[in-house]
């Protein structure tokens, strides 16, 4: 491709991006699309030769965006946000555009620079103290595994990396029922096992870790022989918003020369205003704290700042140094992919820089505490209706409810959610709650306006009177 035809596509590259956002309520926000169809459009076997790029992008339009699933529609209220706001996108044509692989400070001095900068932004945008050092990893499954990494080898005496765990004492690790399944899949890749991640129970309205079954399984398991490694908490688990009293974990933590690590990939984003900093109290005790921008603050994914008391425990568990890597005749500089389990590296301050830039924390703290206020007004709304019910109170912009309909309630609400879905004007998911199917709604998407709310109340009960009047 010349200049002239990059120049050329890449206009109409971003032409076709604006014009494909002002248009995403004209759009389902689920795709339409039934299993098969897309795959059944393309050639079985790669082309031999080039192809117009105008054949190329009507078949983009034509083949992959009825099989997209439109995560910035505004009424898309499913799992959690991964937002891009415009201005962040904007960024992301720039970091495409010049495609540094950003491994090193040598390879890239303005992105280490710029990372280390707006990273320490976020930190004192979030109120942690000074003393913590922030990295951007590529998602919160990323910053956890390197935190267990982290929290093992603290517990072998730096042992780990070199003489495997099999010639060390069994690990075990303490979370709740409440965690994201990253934290399994950090056990399992980091050699742990799922049977050394102990479940401990939750308890009261936040569903956090009942702190006294906490203290007790460490000792227990001390005294049976194995070695208690670390505690992973939660501030506003995926299911239902469970809060983990961090304060409190924290002492049992230190008492017991513990690594505790705090999953806030969503609800840390919300603590840029004060107000909701009661859900994390202690924070400042832990020794890694993982949230996601790319979820409820407008970076474009992937972007996940993982904060660490010792970025030296964090450095010595991570990286290696052949000659090859080594910046010579430069002192003091950092090297993020030596506080990275990969080794490359893209650009990802360059979104954060425009964004925070852009809007600034005043403009971001709105957008939450709207998104705040309308999730819990329209909670109010459902639960005002005769044959619906809460199931959990709003945590920040998170809840849960149930239709009362025919028959067993499981089925009737996997019915209701798969109709809502099927309808195409709003997007939800279902979880379960003591072990019973509920309904999740989450407001978080970037251009979602109090009318948007509005509508997802209309469809549920649309659909959901709908249902029952064919059952």
């Amino acid at each position: 491709m010349d200049e002239g035809t990059f120049l050329e596509w890449s206009l109409k590259a971003a032409e076709w991006g604006a014009t494909y956002r002002a248009s995403l309520r004209d759009r389902p926000v689920r795709a339409q699309t039934s299993p098969g169809e897309i795959a059944r459009q393309l050639p079985d076997a790669p082309p031999q030769n080039g192809e117009a790029m105008e054949t190329i992008f009507a078949d983009f339009e034509k083949i992959v965006v009825p099989g997209m699933t439109h995560w910035q529609h505004p009424r898309f209220f499913a799992y959690f946000p991964a937002n891009a706001a415009p201005v962040s996108v904007v960024a992301e044509y720039l970091v495409t555009a010049m495609a540094a692989q950003c491994m090193l400070w040598q390879t890239s001095p303005a992105a280490t620079e710029l990372e280390t900068r707006v990273l320490d932004w976020l930190r004192q945008a979030i109120g942690l103290p000074e003393g913590f050092a922030g990295v951007i990893q590529d998602s919160a499954s990323s910053a956890t595994l390197s935190a267990v990494l982290v929290m093992r080898e603290k517990a072998l005496a730096w042992n780990g990396n070199t003489a495997g765990l099999a010639a060390n004492p069994q690990l075990r690790v303490y979370c709740s029922s409440q965690v994201h399944t990253s934290i399994d899949r950090a056990i399992w890749v980091s050699g742990i096992g799922e049977d050394n991640l102990k479940r401990v129970p939750v308890s009261g309205p936040m569903r956090g870790m009942d702190v006294g079954a906490l203290e007790k399984a460490i000792i227990a398991d001390r005294d049976a022989g194995y070695l208690p490694a670390g505690i992973i908490a939660c501030t506003g688990g995926t299911s239902t918003g469970a809060c983990d009293d961090i304060g409190a974990i924290a002492e049992i933590a230190q008492r017991h020369g513990l690594y505790l690590h705090v999953d806030a990939a969503w609800a840390g984003a919300a603590m840029i205003c004060e107000e909701f900093r009661d859900l994390w109290p202690g924070i400042e005790k832990a020794d890694s704290i993982v949230f996601n921008p790319h979820k409820w603050l407008g970076a474009q994914f992937d972007c996940s700042a993982h904060f660490v008391r010792s970025a030296e425990d964090l450095v010595r568990t991570l990286a290696i140094q052949p000659e090859y890597l080594k910046t010579h005749g430069k002192n003091g500089v950092i090297n993020y992919s030596e506080w990275t389990v990969p080794l490359g590296r893209r650009f990802r301050a360059l979104k954060l820089w425009f964004l925070l830039r852009f809007h600034g924390l005043d403009g971001l703290k709105a957008m939450i505490r709207n998104h705040v206020a309308w999730a819990q007004k329209l909670a109010k709304r459902l639960a005002a209706e005769p044959d619906f019910e809460l199931v959990t109170e709003p945590v920040l912009s998170l809840f849960s409810f149930r239709h009362r309909g025919g028959g067993d309630a499981d089925s009737h609400n996997i019915a209701l959610v798969n109709a809502i879905n099927d309808d195409g004007r709003i997007y939800l998911t279902q979880t379960r709650v003591d072990d019973r199917i509920a309904i999740r709604f989450q407001a978080g998407q970037f251009d979602m306006t109090e009318a948007d709310a509005d509508a997802a109340f209309e469809v549920i009960v649309e659909m959901a009177r709908g249902l029952g009047r064919r059952a």
